[in-house]
């Protein structure tokens, strides 16, 4: 299948997806947003893939959405049309949210404003040393519309939240390593060699038992103690079934690496 204004690759169990229009520092365009969540379902309902890398070609992740082509805003007064309407259930923040394959942003560059957002829908963030991100909503007279308004207060707590969002932060990679929006930041030559190092871990765990712990994890965000105890039971019949279970207790008692097939 063909995506516009992004590359989709496979190599054993990765998919990676670059958002790839470096010339605007791959504002989000129009046909990338469709783009993007066709590739993201694509890679979810592969059974080959065990882990997904997002990042972007260039010197930066995502400039956020192309309000010129995208709202047709006028570059004089800046104003845009009233009464534009996205296909929600098929927009990236949500088919990102329900991707059962473990999402990793390479975050290579500036993530500001949409693509802040589509960073953080991300499971793990690992960080160029000359990566930014910034919640810059607010000086745009917006708000984070693509879930960074339920992420920011679950990740950072909410006086940490707040103080982006209110002031509409733009943090380097330390700052954002310090407060807990990436995982690691690493010099800017080694970006691909640690994800490759971060998905080669994943991948080589039971895809089944990964992706059934992040559906969980998930579901915990919303739900009471008992009812995720129970979802986790439900959950750990079929893994109990499968013929990874199995290599998983034979490679133990053995002492040899697993060897998970995702059966």
């Amino acid at each position: 299948m063909e995506y516009e204004d992004l590359i989709y690759e496979k190599s054993d169990n990765v998919a990676t997806i670059t958002l790839n229009r470096p010339q605007a520092l791959n504002a989000i365009s129009l046909p990338m947003l469709r783009s993007l969540p066709l590739a993201l379902r694509d890679a979810d309902a592969d059974p080959a893939i065990r882990v997904i890398v997002l990042t972007g070609a260039g010197r930066g992740f995502c400039a956020g959405l192309d309000l010129k082509e995208m709202f047709g805003v006028d570059p004089d007064t800046g104003a845009a049309p009233l009464g534009v309407r996205f296909d929600l259930p098929n927009s990236p923040p949500i088919v990102l949210h329900t991707t059962d394959k473990p999402v990793i942003c390479a975050l290579n560059g500036a993530a500001v404003g949409y693509g802040f957002d589509l960073a953080l829908g991300c499971d793990l963030r690992i960080a160029s040393d000359q990566a930014r991100m910034g919640a810059i909503f607010t000086r745009r007279g917006i708000l984070p519309e693509s879930g960074g308004t339920w992420m920011l207060p679950r990740l950072l707590g909410w006086a940490k939240a707040t103080e982006l969002v209110f002031r509409g932060r733009i943090l380097n990679a330390q700052e954002a390593l310090e407060i807990g929006l990436v995982n690691t930041v690493v010099p800017h030559d080694r970006l691909a060699e640690e994800v490759r190092s971060w998905v080669a871990e994943i991948a080589a765990n039971a895809p089944l038992s990964v992706q059934g712990s992040k559906r969980l994890m998930r579901l915990g965000l919303e739900e009471t103690f008992e009812a995720n105890v129970h979802h986790a039971y439900l959950q750990l019949l079929p893994l109990f079934a499968s013929q990874d279970f199995k290599e998983g207790v034979s490679s133990f008692l053995e002492k040899r690496p697993p060897t998970f097939t995702g059966r």
